[in-house]
């Protein structure tokens, strides 16, 4: 006959913690969750960046709008891109061309995600080679044929008067962010 003692004793033996096995197969449940997570992370990621590219082109265009308003013509820019020059005139730094020294457009440098401005010029959250590109109607005809857009994009005709756009690599495809849609 056992006593209650002896008992209790091989009823404690018998408790037992995770085997490795066991162990492996929980991380290894957990490691496929969070391979499953990735894309879906990603994808947001992509999504929160085509947000703020959006709305920096049109901050861009508030900010050369305000500049056309104050000076009564638009900015003279010098080719297509908003080059760390041609955002000078946006900037209080260019007193040629911005001879108040007015602020039209905040900007911060760049960070990857939230874009910004470096070396290049203004450049979207994507690459920080990725500088936005514009184009203004001078001439005011409110027409602005022949744009070369980039990115595979081709050219477009648009009745804009100012028009500001990025074309950034998307995993493996070119995405148009523009001003006017």
């Amino acid at each position: 006959m056992q006593t209650p003692f002896l008992k209790e004793h091989r009823e404690q033996k018998t408790i037992r913690g995770f085997t490795l096995i066991e162990l492996l197969v929980v991380i290894a449940i957990i490691a496929i969750l969070a391979g499953l997570l990735m894309p879906a992370a990603s994808s947001a990621q992509n999504s929160a960046k085509k947000t703020t590219a959006k709305n920096q082109t049109i901050q861009l265009v508030t900010a050369i709008t305000s500049y056309e308003t104050e000076y009564g013509r638009l900015p003279s820019f010098s080719g297509t891109n908003l080059s760390s020059s041609n955002l000078g005139m946006l900037l209080s730094g260019d007193s040629n061309n911005n001879p108040r020294g007015l602020n039209f457009i905040e900007v911060a440098a760049w960070k990857p995600g939230k874009g910004g401005t470096n070396g290049s010029g203004f450049c979207d959250p994507f690459a920080s080679n990725n500088v936005y590109s514009v184009s203004l109607d001078t001439n005011y005809s409110n027409v602005q044929p022949n744009v070369e857009l980039g990115g595979g994009f081709g050219t477009t005709n648009l009745t804009r008067h100012i028009m500001v756009w990025s074309t950034p690599k998307v995993g493996k495809t070119n995405v148009l962010i523009n001003s006017w849609d």
